[in-house]
């Protein structure tokens, strides 16, 4: 049975949530998490048994509710490092998310209309408050997600920066081409990124306007939590859009602490909605077939874009899809190794290797074959396993079992083909979800690791021989989200960074995400982009007007 916190935390989550005692609660943070034991089974209280931010029911039309079926429908948010319970939250359904969306629908005839200025003060109100709570939130992120506090604190910068650079964005959007405001309606005036286009006619004006979308559902992952949802509501408000966000059943806890701070902020109420739920079939299906919802973005698996885009073809919603990846990472014998071993544990060994980007597949030149898989291996084998509060911890554990069987048949898979094992190679001795960080050589395409993306702490080199044959066996899979090489060669970068089919391209670099550049992947790993300017014409309408009898 999954051990509870102390009922202090049942109390605490069910205190009102006026946004006057929100903020005396998080006023001189402190950080907790520095005597926490490396050991799942630490006898200290758990960090988020006074944590502030945490809530335990939906968030919807600016009030924290139970779901409409009563607080009976339930589900609880366990640690996955040690099964600890952290909350219970509403388990809602497609009538509860049928009100918020219709909350949203309300809430946008008047969020369309502010200023771009007006909803950029409330951005960055809301981007303040995040940054001033980090601590408090990275301390939700690594209960409910399992991944290193140090990881769980930069996730809190690096989605802080997508709130301030949208708040910024949006107001640079808002500027037209029209010289005279004054005979100009309202609504054009405060549209992103308005043209005129040369008239074909005397007596006619042609101009282009940009609205928001509407109400958008907003369907996140696990692995990043705050990250996908800044990323995806930032540029929706920013633009004049409302939300209607399902976070994971896995980690909703995040999604509800960023309300609570939203509502502080002053986001109006049905702005942002929050509906947790366990019933993400049911969920899923009620805001791709609403017809108040416009815009659906998902992050998350190919085969679950691929039905979601399937059921909203019924009402022709634009879509976001962030899809799954097998991101290949090359080292040719002319790279930089020690950069190459850095950068491939920063991108393939971050989140203990539950990242969309993650380097799947890692292809080394013969040449530089052992040399590389040596340094490599005596990286990974200093890598510290246990619980993500203890500050020296660099692999916490993977989400749920489930991921540690599919690390697990990957790894027998290879070892199974030929494959050796030079670090790791099985379930850690902590127990639960926890994998030895891994490291395989001898590895070919043909193995499940190479077919598959793991979403775990392995890397299996595969060697190749020539510039040719190592771009064919990167582009031999149906999904292009990211890739990796590493090479000093000035010819041989404009070559194969134009040659992988990929929507994203790290050149003598493993990490690549940045809220100023376009995110997002092709073929199968999905559509659309996120971050920077494309990520906010995501959000917004194209409209003609053609003013005659000038």
């Amino acid at each position: 049975m999954r051990s509870r916190l102390p009922s202090a935390v049942g109390a605490l989550t069910r205190q009102p949530a006026a946004a006057a005692a929100v903020r005396s609660r998080t006023l001189n943070l402190t950080v907790v998490h520095s005597s926490f034991s490396s050991s799942p089974r630490s006898h200290h209280a758990h960090p988020l048994s006074k944590n502030p931010l945490l809530r335990d029911r939906a968030y919807v039309n600016g009030k924290w509710v139970t779901a409409a079926a009563g607080p009976a429908a339930a589900f609880d948010v366990a640690d996955p490092a040690t099964g600890d319970v952290l909350a219970t939250v509403p388990d809602c359904d497609a009538a509860d998310t049928r009100a918020a969306i219709q909350h949203a629908s309300d809430a946008f005839a008047k969020w369309k209309k502010t200023t771009a200025r007006e909803r950029s003060v409330v951005l960055r109100r809301w981007h303040d408050l995040v940054m001033a709570n980090k601590t408090h939130l990275a301390q939700i992120v690594t209960g409910e997600s399992g991944k290193p506090i140090g990881e769980a604190e930069g996730e809190i910068a690096y989605s802080a920066g997508y709130m301030l650079w949208f708040s910024e964005e949006g107001p640079r959007a808002a500027r037209t081409h029209i010289v005279s405001r004054a005979s100009i309606p309202s609504s054009l005036c405060s549209t992103q990124y308005g043209d005129i286009i040369p008239t074909p006619a005397q007596n006619k004006r042609l101009l282009v306007m940009k609205q928001p979308v509407g109400v958008c559902g907003i369907i996140t992952p696990w692995n990043f939590p705050l990250a996908m949802l800044a990323r995806k509501v930032a540029p929706a408000l920013a633009a004049g859009c409302t939300t209607v966000v399902k976070p994971p059943d896995l980690t909703p806890l995040t999604a509800l602490a960023f309300a609570a701070l939203g509502e502080e902020a002053g986001v109006p109420a049905g702005v942002y909605n929050v509906v947790t739920t366990k019933k993400a079939v049911e969920v899923g299906a009620e805001l791709t077939s609403n017809p108040v919802v416009r815009k659906i973005s998902f992050t998350g698996s190919t085969n679950v874009g691929k039905q979601l885009m399937k059921q909203s073809s019924q009402t022709m919603q634009r879509m976001s899809l962030e899809l799954g990846g097998n991101a290949p990472f090359i080292v040719f014998d002319d790279a930089d190794l020690d950069a190459a071993v850095e950068g491939l544990i920063n991108s393939k060994f971050r989140n203990t290797g539950q990242t969309c980007v993650c380097a799947n597949r890692v292809f080394v030149q013969k040449g530089i074959y052992d040399a590389f898989a040596a340094r490599l291996a005596d990286r990974v084998r200093a890598l510290k396993v246990g619980h993500g509060y203890d500050p020296d911890v660099r692999q916490g554990p993977l989400i749920d079992v489930k991921a540690l069987e599919k690390v697990k048949r990957h790894v027998d898979d290879a070892v199974g083909s030929g494959a050796a094992v030079s670090v790791g190679g099985k379930p850690h001795a902590l127990g639960r979800s926890f994998f030895e960080p891994t490291v395989l050589v001898n590895c070919t395409p043909s193995m499940l690791l190479a077919r598959e993306e793991t979403f775990g702490p392995v890397a299996g080199l595969i060697p190749f021989e020539t510039e040719s044959a190592v771009v064919a066996m990167a582009n031999d899979t149906p999904f292009g989200l990211a890739g990796y090489f590493f090479s000093r060669d000035l010819g041989r970068i404009f070559r194969v960074a134009e040659a992988l089919e990929v929507g994203m391209v790290g050149v003598n670099e493993g990490l690549i995400s940045t809220e100023v550049a376009p995110f997002g992947g092709v073929k199968e790993s999905g559509m659309g982009r996120e971050g920077s300017k494309y990520g906010l014409q995501e959000y917004m309408e194209t409209k003609y007007l053609c003013l005659g009898g000038i």
